[in-house]
């Protein structure tokens, strides 16, 4: 066409249309070449070259230099086939007309038009017949050809869950849909597209194979098995120019009766051997408008030519009989009226909804039209209406039918006003609703996250191309797969049942390099992310790993958890390694600890002194007096433990290291000291709940063992001072200390009263008398019951570190 000073092509595809047109731009510009077609009209006023519809294109050829008409063959369509006829027919270039279409339709072309010169172009690659095949079993690069929307959306639906989805093309999508779908299997990112029969033509794909899932399909009025001819236009789109296809059935479908090809469908479509077309369908295309009784005559008209055929009735045809009986039909008369109503009911139907519903559609417009033309505003309205992108699938697809019969309605030249604005204003609107098509199709019937998957489960872990975020998402080429917490990973919830084991094979192929790296960093960064509570060492929020004793208090074993089993062997054992560092760094705290466990194999040590080291262990570096059993040992064993940092104090023995805040926090994060723990272990807190460890009661209030002993040490060295000989039985204690800690007077008076203290209140100020009241008198007094009552303390058995093994296990 390009190579002549003018020239117009008819396509049966609105898309296939668009497609030539581009190219055909790149070649010539767009001041030179004009796309018309029902519902968009592209036309600069110096145009040369047309690409048209079949139903758009002028039928005489419009007096170009060049003419041609693509897929002729279906001139022997039910519905369409009249238009391709006529076209054939009539349509005529002043230099060339050319005619594509299959090889059947030759010896039609031949018995009507006796000059036309016939060149075959032969297939450059070979289409074999590769039986049944599963699903599951299906090559990449495979169509799949269903003949109803709810078979392509099942072929989907399981080509999403075991696959990763497919791309989907049927004829009630729009174009621009169609071409988005098609795109995404184009492109790559699916290796499956499912289809209607409108795959077999206009469609340039990259298919390699095709598969039927039916060979049955309903052509407008009775379910037929499709010929072999039909059967080759769709299984021709596996393999292009060079590269070999195959075609075969689809099995394992719901189907009483599996689909399967012949011995002589294989061989009519491997050796392109067809009947040849024995029919085309005609109507008269220039019918008389003297009435609508006349129209319907011609248009019924039966052809002369044998190898013509009266069409079937076409949709325009049975709108225009029932609308004939209605009574605004009759004041329908002249030639020009009657031409604008069979234009009016020529109208598309779009949305495939029958002659029935059609023609109300078509009768509201006539009424509408009849008196002139459409109102903008009342296009606008019905354009506005239809311009919303909410919805599922079907919602969608019905908006899309209708915005395109208002498209072909606009497109009209003498059926609206300001056409050009409300022709761009439903161009846009169907853009827009055909953008939201593709992503509810995207989003329904592709898993773009298992189709990656799919490709890459089978290569070398190494290549797998799994990354993992700075948040923890692991993901395969940004696709998320799950998320690693710590060491731990999880599947993403997002991902359903059929995918979680895949996203587990994907992931247990990289998790060690992932996890390695990830373990290298800790040791490198110096472990601060580490914290130990309940006994386990966590990594943020993630257990890796438990604490039990080893040789002693500050010599602890870390086992790993079985979140580092994914770790290689080197990996696992340089991260336990460093742990056990770190723990070892961490445990320094708990040292007087250690040393008196180690005293308790000190041979020096006398039994009675190993039996309250022991019994001060079990508690934690602290006892009361009372537990401590110190009846039992010998006063000149003191000194070898004082040497350890023990205290004996008025009420508790203790070690004043193993009260402050490390080691406290320390031996309640390894769950051995359960007690409740103050973090600060600051002098004194309120006396609320249980009694926290490393204090002891005062009234109201709870003071740290080792500040109680400050304070009742200077009580006894008050009551020393001021009765050296022991004399004078009565004294006084200043309260300034116990108050500058925080106790107050009642608190203070109740822990002097537990070591032995007597308060003797002063006298009352008599009647009449003034100035201040005297300040107390303390008078020591230890009760010789209560100490008759202490029972000695049953020494500790076994590993110093008993109880807290016992307690982590």
């Amino acid at each position: 066409m390009c190579a002549h000073s003018s020239g117009l092509m008819g396509f049966p595809l609105r898309l296939l249309a668009r497609e030539v047109y581009d190219r055909v731009v790149a070649i010539k510009g767009e001041a030179q070449v004009a796309l018309i077609t029902g519902e968009e009209r592209i036309e600069p006023s110096n145009a040369r070259y047309f690409c048209c519809t079949a139903e758009a294109m002028p039928s005489d050829g419009g007096g170009h230099a060049f003419v041609a008409l693509d897929e002729a063959q279906l001139g022997g369509n039910r519905e369409r086939g009249h238009i391709f006829t006529d076209r054939l027919l009539n349509a005529r270039g002043r230099e060339e007309t050319l005619l594509l279409g299959a090889a059947t339709l030759a010896p039609i072309v031949r018995s009507l038009i006796p000059d036309a010169e016939i060149t075959e172009r032969p297939r450059f690659s070979t289409l074999t017949h590769i039986g049944p095949r599963k699903l599951s079993r299906l090559p990449p690069r495979s169509a799949i050809v269903a003949f109803s929307a709810e078979q392509v959306y099942a072929v989907a639906e399981m080509l999403r869950r075991f696959r990763g989805g497919s791309a989907v093309v049927m004829g009630a999508l729009s174009p621009e849909t169609r071409n988005r779908q098609v795109e995404l299997f184009q492109s790559g990112e699916v290796d499956y597209i499912v289809a209607t029969d409108a795959i077999g033509m206009g469609l340039n794909l990259d298919v390699r194979h095709v598969a039927f899932a039916s060979l049955v399909k309903f052509d407008g009025v009775r379910q037929r098995r499709l010929i072999p001819a039909e059967m080759a236009q769709i299984a021709g789109r596996a393999g292009r120019h060079q590269t070999d296809g195959t075609f075969g059935v689809m099995t394992g479908g719901k189907d009483d009766q599996p689909a399967e090809f012949s011995e002589e469908d294989i061989y009519a479509i491997e050796d392109h051997r067809f009947a040849p077309l024995t029919k085309l369908y005609w109507r008269d295309s220039e019918p008389r408008y003297n009435s609508i009784g006349t129209l319907i005559a011609d248009l019924e008209r039966v052809p002369h030519e044998t190898e013509l055929t009266v069409a079937p009735e076409a949709i325009d045809l049975a709108v225009l009989k029932r609308l004939a009986d209605e009574p605004f039909a009759a004041e329908i008369r002249g030639s020009g009226n009657v031409r604008r109503f069979w234009e009016v009911c020529s109208l598309p139907d779009f949305r495939q909804q029958g002659a029935e519903t059609h023609s109300r559609f078509v009768a509201r417009l006539w009424q509408d039209l009849r008196g002139g033309y459409l109102g903008a505003d009342y296009i606008a309205a019905r354009i506005a209406e239809l311009d919303n992108v909410q919805g599922d699938i079907h919602a969608i697809q019905g908006r899309i039918a209708a915005i395109r019969s208002w498209a072909y309605i606009c497109q009209r030249p003498d059926w609206v006003l300001a056409r050009d604005e409300m022709a761009a204003r439903a161009r846009a609107a169907e853009a827009k609703l055909s953008d939201a098509l593709h992503g509810r199709l995207t989003e329904r019937f592709v898993n773009r996250r298992t189709a990656i998957l799919m490709k890459t489960l089978g290569q070398d872990p190494s290549l797998l191309p799994v990354t993992l975020s700075d948040d923890g998402v692991l993901c395969v080429e940004d696709e998320p797969i799950g998320r690693i917490d710590g060491f731990r990973f999880t599947v993403d919830q997002a991902a359903n049942h059929a995918d979680r084991k895949m996203l587990l094979s994907a992931a247990e192929k990289a998790l060690p390099r992932i996890l390695g790296d990830k373990a290298q960093a800790l040791i490198a960064e110096g472990m601060d992310s580490l914290t130990i509570a309940k006994g386990c060492i966590w990594q943020r929020s993630q257990q890796i790993g438990t604490i039990a004793p080893k040789t002693g208090a500050t010599h602890l074993k870390v086992t790993a958890g079985k979140d580092l089993s994914l770790l290689a062997d080197s990996d696992r054992a340089a991260l336990e390694t460093a742990i056990e560092t770190w723990l070892e760094a961490k445990s320094k705290a708990l040292e007087p600890l250690a040393k008196m466990e180690a005293a308790t194999r000190d041979p020096d040590a006398g039994s009675e002194a190993r039996a309250l080291l022991l019994t001060l262990i079990a508690g934690h570096g602290f006892i009361s007096r009372e537990k401590a059993g110190l009846h039992h040992l010998p006063k000149e064993m003191r000194p070898f433990l004082r040497r350890l940092g023990v205290t004996f104090g008025a009420l508790d023995i203790f070690s004043p290291l193993l009260l402050k805040p490390a080691p406290r926090k320390l031996l309640h994060a390894l769950g051995v000291d359960r007690r409740p723990l103050q973090e600060a272990m600051i002098p004194v807190i309120e006396g609320k709940g249980k009694l926290p460890s490393g204090y002891r009661p005062a009234g109201k209030q709870f003071v740290r063992i080792d500040v109680a002993e400050k304070l009742l040490k200077a009580a006894h060295e008050a009551r020393a001072k001021l009765d050296p000989k022991g004399k004078q039985k009565r004294f006084r204690i200043d309260q300034a200390l116990a108050i500058s800690t925080g106790l107050t007077p009642d608190s203070f008076e109740r822990l002097l009263g537990a070591a032995g203290f007597r308060l003797h209140p002063p006298r009352k100020l008599a009647e009449g008398a003034f100035g201040p009241i005297a300040p107390p008198n303390w008078e020591w007094r230890p009760s010789r019951r209560k100490q008759q009552r202490a029972a000695p303390a049953k020494p500790a058995t076994g590993n110093a570190f008993a109880g807290l093994a016992d307690l982590v296990r």
